[in-house]
């Protein structure tokens, strides 16, 4: 026996999670001196975050330390073996906590298999990620079977996003100072990827939503598998921008009337670092460069 695990990063719903048996470690993030713990849509906290942003409150957020780690992992090694999902190392230096505790838990639990994959993926293309994997064990696939797959393939999760606006990234310092200005005054949205160590990588900007929507279905195309008989998974991701979700989901149908195409929040977490206004979809495609 052995479990599948992850982090409250991959921003799909707690339901969701429990109805995959996929336990999750839940981030935290900071507003106003008041920590809150990520609910992944439980309670009513993503919608209370988003009006703090919209008051000009500027959350903070803090990585997963090895003592929480330790003891989720140890909760769950208590049952079997474990296989852990991380939120890209490119975004958060957690991951190497997490491979830190499981070090540290070999020695508590030698006849336990610990796995940790640093997933180079973020928010809903972490969850797809996870969510795949899922599909693997759940046809009987094994622990170390599902551990070299995800090694194997977790560079395919194509992560294409775009954003209205660039304060909170340049926050984060994923643009800098002067090109958020810019781009903030001029109206730009700059067209985003994570390469393949987890990071986001800003290669292009248009000036509008139309053409970022155009430009990013541009890029779908140019690495989706299969082409437009695509039959898998294709998630879209929106911080408090509902309203362009369901545009783009409508032009991703007939693009790809085969796949499956879900809508998830971004949740608060990701959220604190790019925003409100940020549009994101997930797919299975060529492997990231």
């Amino acid at each position: 026996m052995f479990t599948l695990s992850c982090e409250s990063t991959v921003d799909l719903t707690l339901n969701h999670l429990v109805k995959r048996n996929i336990p999750a470690l839940a981030y935290t993030y900071t507003v106003d001196g008041v920590e809150y713990a990520d609910d992944m849509r439980a309670g009513n906290g993503l919608a209370i975050f988003y009006n703090q942003l919209l008051a000009g409150k500027l959350p903070t957020t803090s990585l997963i330390n090895v003592e929480r780690y330790c003891d989720f992992f140890r909760s769950l090694l208590q049952k079997g073996d474990l296989l852990h999902i991380c939120f890209s190392s490119g975004l958060s230096q957690s991951a190497n906590n997490a491979v830190k505790a499981a070090e540290l838990l070999k020695r508590e639990f030698p006849q336990r298999k610990i796995y940790v994959v640093d997933s180079t993926c973020a928010c809903v293309g972490y969850g797809l990620f996870v969510d795949c994997i899922a599909d693997l064990r759940d046809e009987g696939k094994g622990i170390d079977f599902l551990y070299k797959w995800a090694q194997d393939n977790r560079l395919r999760i194509q992560h294409q996003f775009f954003s209205t606006t660039l304060t909170y990234f340049r926050r984060s310092g994923r643009i800098s100072g002067p090109a958020a200005i810019l781009g903030n005054m001029f109206k730009l949205c700059p067209i985003m990827h994570l390469n393949k160590e987890g990071k986001i990588v800003a290669y292009a900007k248009v000036m509008s939503e139309t053409k970022a929507i155009a430009k990013t279905l541009d890029e779908i195309a140019k690495k989706i598998d299969n082409g437009s008989q695509y039959d898998g998974k294709i998630w879209v991701g929106h911080s408090n921008y509902i309203c362009c979700a369901n545009k783009i989901v409508e032009a991703l149908k007939i693009a790809y009337p085969k796949a499956s195409i879900r809508i998830f929040d971004i949740g608060p977490v990701v959220a604190s670092h790019c925003g409100p206004g940020t549009l994101a979809i997930f797919f299975v495609g060529s492997p990231r460069t």
